[in-house]
């Protein structure tokens, strides 16, 4: 069995810089409540700058990810809200 490392993909290195990484975990899915990604948990204009954007500014919505994570594991329900809804 070969122990060598594997070679990154070119599509690999798009991904990683020597900068503060970003947080993109390839899952790319904007929630419509709160216009935020599900997988990095930034907004559609924090994605777009990340590239221009200075390391104070990346470091800043990296401090707040943790605070919007929560915004994502309120539930809406379930079926007790549906039985609710109808009446029951």
């Amino acid at each position: 069995m070969d122990d060598t490392p594997a070679k990154p993909r070119p599509a690999d290195r798009v991904w990683s810089r020597a900068e503060i990484d970003s947080p993109c975990i390839q899952v790319c899915v904007v929630h419509p409540q709160t216009r935020l990604c599900t997988g990095c948990l930034r907004s559609i204009d924090e994605i777009g700058a990340w590239s221009s954007m200075t390391p104070e500014a990346r470091r800043a919505v990296m401090d707040q990810l943790s605070e919007r994570e929560a915004l994502h594991k309120v539930r809406r329900g379930g079926r007790a809200a549906r039985l609710n809804r109808r009446g029951h």
